[in-house]
């Protein structure tokens, strides 16, 4: 499963690593104002979710049954 980090290159030698794995296709670069694009549907989903439980909040669970209910499974 892919993953996605954010590293600081402290050594000059740790940058041609990391273009050999880019040109490998191990890895992609990506650029800074890219790495934090959230999705409009996602946006769209949150606020949803935020009028539903404003509209009904009987909905509304506390902390320790979440992580009550969470632990079940």
């Amino acid at each position: 499963m892919p993953a996605t980090y954010h590293i600081r290159i402290k050594k000059e030698y740790a940058m041609a690593v990391i273009e050999d794995l880019q040109k490998k296709g191990a890895l992609e670069l990506v650029p800074e104002e890219e790495a934090f694009n959230v999705p409009q549907w996602q946006k769209d989903e949150v606020r949803s979710r935020i009028e539903k439980y404003k509209n009904n909040p009987e909905l509304l669970i506390d902390e320790d049954t979440f992580f009550t209910m969470l632990n079940q499974d």
